[in-house]
């Protein structure tokens, strides 16, 4: 008799021995954890804060759509240019003060509406007709100008160096040498370490690996010049133990009118991810003969829901908004561990962390060369997914409908960024809300005048 090979793997309602179940977790932290601190130190928002928000984002998350969606919630890089528009971060690894996080925090819990609001609808009707509101040739768009917005601060960060301990009037040109290469090395290493890292955990982590190695360079760049590249004063008074730093909303509805509409940009990101989850998950369960599916594309709407209600809860407590993420998802179909169970493991333990202060220490100590290098790559990535929506769905560009649409977005949230802001009948309006309204509107006119273009034929 011939033993069918054991499929190794964990489905989402299994769970995996304490031991393992903690190593699983941790993987998993691994791959959020730059990103989202990334988010944080952009921002001006508290990292210890935004670490505990993911956390008890994700937990939420998981409860909330009754333990059958495997995602984990981390920030959202596509908010970074609304929420720094309203925290306007002045000086690099100092967090913002507390109101403006609050009235940042207003606009986020806020956007947590427009996630909850689409889920509903979805639950009520097709895809296909929100579609038709928020066509691809919108949120493609939007997507692409979030990411291109963000040029002149990855920048910024490199060639800024008045700051920095040490550097002199003598020393700084060799400061902005040494900065421009830390950042290139960071760059170039993030890169490879992305395209050739191919297997295990290693290939889920380039971000850090490119981190770490950057940051190496920084520090003994900065010993050999005197140059305070690397800078652990920052709470390095504090005690050991710490709570997060927790604030509440302020009403503000220019920061609503700036961080709401980015909401958009991110349904199609988390549809996607959702229905990789649904192939992947059916995928194991077939080879382990398991006589179930798992519908989890099914639960679109459930999902947008509980991203909503994510980004609500995460900026109840001072966390920015977010999404699930595709890190996360590339190690669980790696290692074929889709287990909830898992990552309830990971949302604790990345909770536990944040009272951790050494930890946000080291994490305001990084360098901002090290992050502008970062930056390069991962603010084009976000430009790079609005063109991946718009190929997904095969947008159609020599239609003059669907250039107008994409060119209207494009000119006015660059030009607006570069303005920093479109002045409006004595209003100062926020780019990328503006120009995301704009296309919809836009978008919807050409849907009125094709109605009554129908219409007119049928009679």
């Amino acid at each position: 008799m011939i033993e069918t090979p054991k499929v190794n793997g964990y489905l989402p309602d299994e769970r995996p021995s304490f031991g393992k179940l903690i190593l699983f977790a941790l993987q998993q932290i691994i791959v959020m954890f730059p990103a989202t601190v990334l988010v944080a130190i952009l921002t001006g928002f508290h990292v210890s804060t935004t670490i505990f928000a993911s956390g008890l984002a994700t937990l939420c998350f998981i409860l909330i759509t009754g333990k059958k969606i495997p995602l984990y919630y981390g920030s959202s890089f596509s908010y970074i240019t609304a929420i720094c528009a309203i925290t306007i971060p002045e000086v690099y690894g100092n967090p913002a003060p507390d109101h403006l996080i609050s009235e940042a925090q207003f606009g986020i819990v806020l956007s947590g509406l427009i996630s909850i609001a689409v889920g509903l609808l979805v639950r009520k009707v097709s895809m296909e007709k929100i579609e038709k509101v928020l066509p691809p040739t919108v949120t493609g768009s939007v997507a692409l100008i979030i990411g291109l917005s963000l040029a002149g601060t990855a920048l910024g960060n490199i060639v800024e160096v008045g700051g920095l301990k040490g550097v002199n009037a003598e020393n700084q040109k060799l400061a902005a040498n040494l900065s421009m290469t830390i950042a290139l090395i960071t760059l170039l290493a993030t890169i490879f370490f992305s395209v050739y890292l191919k297997k295990g955990t290693w290939s889920q982590i380039p971000i850090l690996l490119g981190l770490l190695l950057g940051y190496a360079v920084a520090f003994v760049a900065g010993k050999i010049a005197g140059i305070g590249f690397v800078d652990f004063s920052l709470g390095a008074n504090d005690p050991i133990l710490k709570l997060p730093h927790f604030t509440l909303p302020k009403p503000s509805w220019e920061a609503a009118l700036a961080i709401m509409p980015i909401a958009i940009a991110t349904i199609p990101e988390s549809t996607a991810h959702l229905y990789q989850l649904d192939l992947y998950v059916n995928k194991l369960a077939e080879e382990k003969g398991v006589g179930k599916k798992y519908g989890i594309a099914e639960k679109l709407g459930l999902n947008l829901i509980g991203d909503g209600l994510g980004d609500m809860i995460s900026g109840a407590i001072g966390g920015p908004a977010g999404t699930n993420y595709g890190e996360n998802i590339s190690t669980m179909a790696i290692t074929k561990n889709y287990s909830i169970w898992v990552l309830i493991a990971a949302s604790i333990i990345t909770m536990l962390l944040s009272f951790v202060t050494p930890l946000s220490a080291a994490v305001y100590s990084i360098p901002t060369a090290v992050i502008g290098g970062l930056s390069i790559y991962l603010f084009g990535v976000i430009g790079a997914q609005g063109i991946t929506i718009m190929l997904d769905k095969k947008v159609n560009l020599f239609d003059a409908k669907n250039l107008s649409i994409i060119a209207t977005i494009l000119i006015i949230g660059l030009g607006g960024s570069v303005l920093g802001g479109i002045p409006f009948f004595g209003l100062d309006l926020p780019p990328i809300a503006a120009a995301a309204v704009f296309g919809i509107l836009l978008n919807l006119v050409y849907q009125l005048v094709d109605f009554f273009k129908n219409r007119k034929t049928e009679e």
